[in-house]
């Protein structure tokens, strides 16, 4: 019987726990008809899916009356049959493209197949995509069938895809199916229904509160509309009303919906409307187009010679490489512009239009397409932001691709540190006290005129989410120009779930904008300003949640997505997305940034899977994204709830990634006992930092390996493949590719790895015992302190503050280019520790990024402490970007850079 996880209101089995649930019906029917079960149980089962059931269109009603009435009979025997049906529709979606999936009798007549499902869904014809539309209306309950027939007669052999409707009556119950369906893809309202579900309250109160949806005198369906775009920005809304509609069409609240009809109007225009929404959606211009390219007969005279793939097909050589990725990547390549394609560096044709629809998804105004991944999108948007002398506060542990801009640019960096976590060698995110001191900072030295960006990774590789909202409010509230670049590299599905919006960049922006145009935002800064008098301390303003002035925020936000990591783009696949109000004064530097960058032979390929990402996220990435959270958290049950392997492995939860400092809620982890779709809501609106649930901290030290060591071992004995590393833990994420059985690959692999372990160590007696526990100390115990960003040397801050510490890291970078300013200093030796003791300063002279952390440890003109130098000496990764062991420390001489100035 399903326990109370599998409920709607249970956050961790939110989606996955319908088809869980079905599979423990099948095995209670089962039991019943082999005399080992009992029929109270199979029905209290089926109790406790009822409401549920209601917000999908399978098993639909006709099937459910159907097991009600065999289980009624006493037929147990039909019943499991049916269950099991039900059940393997459920896991396979056979449901979606076989018509006698939806009966419950073995055979159909083609009458009642037809009735069912259209022919050319069933198991002959071409496939044509399915899904299912949301009709929220306020008949009778016992009318819904008849109106679900009505709907299906519209069908057409020519309609490109097919749907079936989905009924409910209250404004609850179209929450909660919009919230659970993630096959719902379009919306029809019709008004007149009430907000209260037929269905047990304290049941849907647990998925509608925590959404903000709650009882009030505005019940229309304008109201609705909003609410439902809120959760789900990607859904069509369409309304039918018997009132003005004219009326209704001007209304600035309309704008959630896609189409308003009057409501006496034929259904059969209505069902051409949502098939031309979805249309809408599905194309994909660069996609399409490139499709046509390669089924024409071109004669190429340009520099591609693989184009067609003559050169490849034809050789005896290399036809191995067309055989392996197939004739169509051939006909589809082109150098030219022309012919149906367009140009990536100024697009006029299907390019642009593919960017705008992305933009549309994405809820910018703007997006670029970038094909040569998001190091060159940070360039690109760092050079289109900045000039030299401008200063930037930037996360340290950034990307080294934001480094490398402020380098390209001139800017000065104004280094800001995130907390540590020193007991696993990494880094978590800037708190907001840190980036408002900076800000106050250069207000006290007359230099905020000068800062123009705020330079952040969001979320970080290890899963820190920024509140996006309050930390753009409060910095707006200091500086109401400042520009936010958010790299959301890692996390750019997060647009998807409800869960994970707020947080970034462009959701958070949305919300600003929504706020700036309520008249109660000026009244609410009114009201603060008058609390905080004329001149508040920095104290008092670090202290205070600081509300922006409406009238004069000018709201400039820029984001990065690394598509090609959470989406299905091809490697290299970037988008810049942009929401600026003032795009207008930096577009032209925007489009200089592109032909700086942007190769003037981009992969058409690359750029098809970004149109085709798009595509699929609009139409399914709902699901998709709540299927990766899902995936993760039975990642982290079955690991830290194992009773092997959690002894020597476990994932690390919010509780352990963030300091209570920073978790406002209380929010401990997804597996608490008290955890819920609702303390997860809690905790992403009001804690400062919220940990993506998709990113998993397991930590190996524990089990005697470092994170390099672990992750070769999984990757050649296991085939599992990782990212990134710690000192002692590494890095798992789930993604819209994930499926269970990579769980249970992944759980099966710990397991044998445990057994090796517990066998090593029974074996190998008690010097095999105290090797491992000296091992297991030395990573989890004798770890390295995490070094801060120390300063510039003085050299290079002629133009900073008296207090703030921006430079001029520029300057510092190309001194390197000049030998005679450089020297080399042995890392470990008597003359590293002497010139640390007595000097002079050691001035880094390169970027040194040691992999694992990822992040430069040491810049240009950065002058080096005893912390870095012992960080760098306890480091035992192979791989450290930017150090030379047989030549030591690249430094500057800095007398010799001054010298040479002076010449």
């Amino acid at each position: 019987m399903p326990t109370k996880s599998a409920h709607i209101d249970h956050f961790r089995l939110l989606h996955s726990s319908r088809a869980d649930s079905w599979r423990a019906i099948t095995t209670l029917a089962d039991a019943w008809a082999t005399k080992g079960g009992s029929r109270p149980a199979l029905e209290a089962a089926l109790a406790n899916l009822e409401a549920m059931e209601e917000y999908h269109a399978y098993p639909g009603s006709r099937l459910m009356t159907a097991l009600s009435e065999r289980i009624a009979t006493n037929d147990a025997g039909g019943a499991a049959q049916l269950t099991r049906r039900i059940s393997n529709g459920l896991l396979t979606h056979a449901y979606r493209g076989r018509a006698a999936e939806w009966d419950a009798h073995e055979e159909l007549s083609p009458n009642e197949v037809a009735d069912i499902m259209p022919p050319a869904t069933g198991e002959v014809g071409g496939h044509r995509p399915y899904f299912e539309v949301l009709f929220v209306n306020s008949q009778p309950a016992a009318r819904w069938p008849a109106f679900a027939r009505e709907i299906r007669r519209l069908r057409r052999p020519e309609d490109a895809f097919v749907y079936e409707p989905v009924i409910v009556g209250s404004f609850e119950d179209a929450i909660c199916a919009a919230a659970l369906n993630p096959d719902i893809i379009s919306v029809v309202l019709a008004e007149g229904f009430p907000y209260r579900s037929r269905h047990d309250a304290p049941v849907l109160r647990s998925v509608l509160d925590p959404l903000g949806e709650s009882d009030s005198p505005d019940m229309s369906a304008l109201r609705l509309a909003r609410a439902l775009r809120r959760i789900r920005p990607e859904l069509d809304v369409y309304l039918l009303s018997d009132r003005q509609v004219e009326k209704i069409a001007g209304d600035p609240a309309a704008d959630a919906i896609r189409r308003i009809f009057y409501a006496v109007e034929e259904l059969l225009e209505l069902h051409l409307a949502v098939l031309e929404g979805v249309q809408a959606r599905f194309e994909t211009p660069f996609f399409d187009n490139l499709k046509k390219y390669a089924r024409r007969p071109i004669g190429t005279f340009h520099a591609l010679p693989i184009a067609r793939g003559k050169s490849v097909f034809k050789s005896d050589w290399i036809r191995d490489m067309g055989e392996f990725y197939g004739l169509n990547l051939f006909l589809a390549e082109s150098s030219a512009t022309t012919g149906g394609l367009d140009s990536l560096l100024e697009p006029t044709g299907n390019i642009k239009r593919s960017q705008e629809m992305a933009a549309r998804a994405f809820g910018a105004d703007h997006v670029f397409f970038v094909t040569n991944g998001t190091s060159t999108s940070n360039k690109m948007a760092v050079q289109a932001l900045l000039a030299p002398g401008d200063i930037a506060v930037v996360d340290r542990n950034c990307h080294k691709s934001h480094h490398y801009g402020m380098v390209l640019t001139g800017a000065q960096p104004y280094y800001v540190e995130a907390f540590p976590m020193t007991e696993y060698s990494m880094y978590g995110a800037v708190p907001l006290a840190t980036i408002k001191r900076a800000l106050l900072a250069l207000r006290a030295e007359g230099r905020l005129g000068r800062l123009k960006l705020l330079d952040l990774t969001n979320c970080t590789f290890d899963g820190h989410m920024y509140n996006v909202r309050r930390v753009m409010e409060e910095c707006l509230a200091i500086k109401p120009d400042i520009l936010f670049l958010w790299d959301e590299a890692w996390s750019g599905f997060a647009r998807f779930s409800p869960f994970l919006r707020p947080r970034t960049a462009m959701g958070a922006a949305a919300d600003i904008e929504d706020w700036l145009r309520d008249p109660a935002s000026v009244a609410a800064y009114e009201k603060q300003r008058a609390a905080l008098g004329d001149n508040p301390s920095d104290e008092t303003l670090l202290s205070t949640r600081l509300i922006p002035d409406p009238r004069s925020v000018r709201l400039r936000v820029y984001q990065t997505n690394s598509t090609h990591k959470s989406m299905s783009a091809i490697r290299q696949g970037s988008m810049l997305l942009v929401k600026d109000v003032d795009f207008h004064t930096v577009e032209a530097q925007f489009h200089e940034a592109v032909f700086t960058h942007a190769s003037t032979s981009p992969n058409q390929q690359l750029i098809a899977s970004l149109d085709v990402a798009r595509r699929q996220m609009e139409l399914e990435g709902y699901g998709l994204v709540m299927n990766a959270i899902e995936i993760a958290l039975k990642i982290r049950q079955a690991v830290n709830e194992h009773e092997l392997v959690s002894k020597y492995f476990r994932i690390l939860g919010a509780d352990q990634m963030i300091p209570a400092a920073y978790r406002q809620s209380g929010f401990k982890d997804y597996l608490a006992p008290d955890s819920s779709w609702a303390t997860a809501v809690k905790a992403m609106r009001e804690d400062e930092f919220y940990l993506d649930p998709t990113r998993m901290t397991l930590v190996c030290g524990t089990a005697g390996f470092d994170g390099t060591q672990f992750k070769g071992l999984l990757a050649n004995q296991y085939n599992i493949q990782l990212n990134k590393t710690s000192r002692n833990s590494v890095l798992l994420q789930s993604n819209i590719n994930n499926t269970r059985s990579d769980v249970a690959h992944l759980i099966r692999v710990l397991v044998e790895i445990c057994h090796d372990i517990e066998k090593r160590l029974a074996d190998g007696g008690e010097a095999e015992r105290a090797a491992f526990e000296a091992r297991v100390k030395s990573l989890m115990t004798d770890v390295p302190d995490l070094p801060n960003f120390s300063h510039f040397h003085e050299l290079y801050r002629s133009d900073a503050g008296r207090t703030t510490p921006e430079g001029d890291m520029r300057s510092a970078f190309f001194n390197a280019y000049d030998a005679s300013l450089c020297e080399y200093v042995p890392l470990n030796g008597a003359e590293c520790d002497r010139r640390l003791r007595e000097g002079p300063e050691m001035v880094s002279a390169n970027f040194v990024i040691p992999y694992p952390p990822g992040f430069p440890i040491m810049v240009p003109g950065q002058v080096l402490t005893q912390e870095t130098i012992d960080f760098m000496r306890k480091l035992d990764v192979k791989e450290i970007h930017g150090y030379e062991k047989t030549r030591g420390l690249k430094l500057v001489k800095p007398d010799a850079v001054a010298a040479k100035a002076k010449r």
